[in-house]
């Protein structure tokens, strides 16, 4: 299982769109083969930070994904709209260990 965390900082007069462009890559992204979770997090403390929660089976289903049109259609909108470039890392699930769980 593949976990990646994207960091993302956007412009304070962009946040509205920037929820409504990442509800729609959430809505296709969560059908997805392969996806387990596609979590986006608000910062409680600052309206302008977001984090997106993205869980994924395989190596191959995160490559699939980057190159779906509601991915490349999200991107593209909210490039402009960063206040500095998102940042992905990628992470290695310990715990909970049951994948089943996940989608609950």
């Amino acid at each position: 299982m593949i976990v990646t965390t994207v960091s993302v900082q956007v412009k304070p007069e962009h946040v509205d769109a920037f929820i409504e462009a990442t509800a729609d890559n959430h809505r296709h992204s969560i059908k997805e083969p392969g996806n387990l979770r596609f979590d986006v997090l608000q910062q409680r403390d600052d309206p302008c930070r977001f984090t997106l929660y993205e869980a994924y089976e395989t190596e191959e289903a995160v490559a699939a994904h980057k190159e779906t049109a509601h991915y490349r259609r999200w991107r593209a909108a909210v490039e402009p709209w960063m206040a500095e470039r998102r940042l992905g890392i990628a992470h290695r699930v310990l715990y909970p260990a049951e994948v089943a769980r996940w989608k609950s």
